[in-house]
């Protein structure tokens, strides 16, 4: 009987035995297929659910000027989220080590007096839906805001940063700047995903921000965390995925400070005598950089809904019109060149002239008898007669082939978004009136931009230089590309354009608006131009384009200035403008320290 009984444990217990093992082996063998067999499955599966992405904004690279000084930058905004299934109360340790718990309704409060709003309302956006996962608490503040909130610790909230682009200065150089907005090629029903959504189909619309869009657009990066079963973010967990590439930075020829001055002069001017609109153009004559290109109006790119949006653009650039008489330089030049008269060439200039063909034109101020005036005359006393019997010793041809070797009729080397070119009709199109009337600026339309370069070609020994706004694209590590090619084109002997320019600085010396082109101390050469304005029907009507363009020092020419007043109401002459480029050459002397001039002027007989 004890036999048996044994016999009967031992089995039980051997049968014991064997299910304890089979539990383990079932174990062990589980244990391996999770560990060994499906660990790379599981842990991304882990991963997916315990893991997040967020975008590492790439940021767009700034605008500058010459100096430095910050035209356009980009900034980042923060969002604050929260996730109201979690909110509750918790516990915050103090500086001091000791716990305390805050309240839901306490951390609310806190919130609220970051934002500027009560605490029974950023307390009813926490509980409005207590079953949500998500919810907006604030929009758009400051890295100071988000600093202040998130210094909290408040486990509840979350964060989200957004990229948006701001204008230090305004409407300082804005036409040129120009600004962003949505990609018009973007795909509209295209799904945007990450923390940027809402700018990553923002590009540069206009100016600098267009013609830059690739020097100026950074690269996103990508950035995970993990989360806990809360689904708060884990401290220490964040790991960058891809880099983050900032965009580079576009320095401009521009100086800030002569760009404020040169539009406010522009303003003021305008205001004075009700024109409609009108231009200031700043140029180095040594180098072609652009110092100034002010356009009024200007839009703010800041707030570019201010703006109607045919006034968006750079006038300077993108707006040709017929100079007028500050053409008058370059038939000179024109004439000089081919060897057909010199600076004391002598024309009886009459009050009507009419050409062998029939075209005729007039003088601005009757007179009776003829003007007896040398080719320095013409100009200083700005003789449309006289212009075009000294122009016509040029065939049509020849007359377009130097309007075109001085690069009147082709966009500048700058490459400005929507640039013209001007507006001339080849040479053999050209009927009998536009043939006369082309000597002196009319029938021929140019931007401020070729006036300027023109002046610069004449100021600089004949040597056109391209025009320049841009000194290139700078990389984070400073390498710098797109550096614009500098080399000069011969256009004109030096005898010549310093022949023209000694004509020219008679107009100063004592020509009618004298007064209001001399600078004390300064040797100065310009032309004034007033040209009669198309009525849109093909036909002049009654308003007028007013401008000067000139050079100083005379003797050395630095600074070229060249000013356009359309449509002046008060006064209808090229006294509108005169004050304007008197005020700018002026200032821009001062400020880049121009010696003033030792040398005295030449001695130019201009009647006979």
């Amino acid at each position: 009987m004890n036999t048996a009984a044994n016999r009967t444990t031992r089995r039980r217990a051997a049968v014991a035995v064997v299910a304890v093992m089979a539990v383990v082996a079932v174990f062990v063998i589980r244990l391996v297929s999770i560990q060994i067999v499906q660990a790379d499955t599981l842990n991304a599966e882990s991963f997916d659910k315990l893991s997040a992405e967020t975008t590492s904004y790439g940021l767009r690279g700034d605008i500058v000027d010459e100096d430095g000084t910050v035209l356009a930058t980009t900034v980042l905004r923060y969002d604050v989220t929260a996730s109201p299934k979690s909110v509750t109360d918790f516990e915050r340790t103090g500086d001091d080590g000791k716990t305390v718990d805050v309240t839901a309704l306490q951390a609310a409060g806190e919130i609220a007096a970051v934002i500027g709003q009560t605490p029974e309302q950023v307390y009813g956006t926490l509980t409005a839906d207590p079953s949500s996962n998500h919810v907006v608490v604030v929009t758009g503040i400051d890295v100071d805001a988000f600093r202040a909130i998130r210094d909290l610790e408040i486990p509840w909230l979350y964060y989200e940063s957004n990229p948006v682009r701001t204008y230090p200065n305004g409407a300082v150089a804005g036409s040129v700047v120009g600004f962003m907005g949505e990609d018009p090629d973007a795909d509209p029903g295209a799904t945007e995903t990450g923390d940027s959504a809402g700018t990553e189909d923002e590009v540069g619309l206009s100016g600098i921000e267009q013609m830059q869009n690739q020097c100026l657009t950074g690269t996103d990066g990508v950035e995970t965390y993990e989360r806990g079963a809360d689904g708060v973010a884990i401290p220490g967990s964040s790991e960058t995925v891809v880099k983050a590439q900032q965009g580079g930075t576009a320095v401009l020829t521009l100086d800030s400070d002569l760009q404020w001055f040169s539009q406010q002069a522009l303003l003021a001017r305008i205001q004075e005598t009700g024109a409609a609109w009108g231009t200031v153009v700043v140029q180095e004559v040594k180098t072609g950089k652009l110092l100034a290109v002010a356009d009024y109006p200007s839009v703010d790119p800041n707030d570019i809904d201010a703006t109607p949006a045919d006034q968006r653009g750079s006038i300077a650039f993108q707006s040709p019109f017929e100079p007028g008489s500050t053409f008058k330089a370059l038939t000179a030049a024109s004439v000089l060149d081919a060897g057909l008269a010199n600076v004391g060439t002598q024309v009886e200039a009459p009050f009507i002239y009419t050409d062998p063909n029939g075209a005729s034109t007039r003088d601005s101020e009757f007179h009776v008898d003829p003007l007896r005036l040398t080719f320095a005359g013409v100009m200083q006393e700005s003789s449309n007669t006289g212009t075009a019997m000294l122009g016509e010793l040029l065939s049509s041809q020849q007359r377009y082939d130097y309007i075109e070797k001085f690069h009147m009729t082709k966009p500048s080397e700058v490459g400005f978004p929507a640039e013209s070119g001007g507006i001339l009709a080849p040479w053999d199109e050209w009927d009998d009136q536009t043939n006369l009337t082309t000597t002196f600026g009319q029938g021929v339309s140019n931007t401020a931009i070729q006036i300027a370069s023109l002046y610069q070609t004449l100021g600089n020994g004949g040597v056109r230089l391209p025009v320049q706004l841009l000194d290139g694209c700078k990389a984070e590590d400073g390498t710098m590309t797109q550096v614009p090619d500098a080399t000069g084109e011969q256009i004109v002997p030096s005898t010549v354009s310093t022949d023209v320019v000694n004509m020219l600085e008679t107009v100063v010396s004592g020509g009618y608006a004298s007064k209001e082109l001399s600078i004390p101390g300064y040797r100065v050469a310009a032309k004034t131009g007033t040209a009669q304005m198309s009525d849109g029907s093909g036909a002049y009507g009654d308003s007028y384009i007013t401008s000067v363009a000139g050079l100083a020092p005379a003797e050395d020419p630095q600074y070229v200035v060249s000013v356009t007043i359309a449509k002046p109401v008060t006064i209808e002459s090229a006294l509108a403008a005169a004050p304007v480029f008197q005020k700018i050459m002026s200032q821009v002397l001062k400020e880049k320290r121009v010696l003033p001039s030792t040398v005295p002027s030449p001695d130019l007989p201009t009647t006979y």
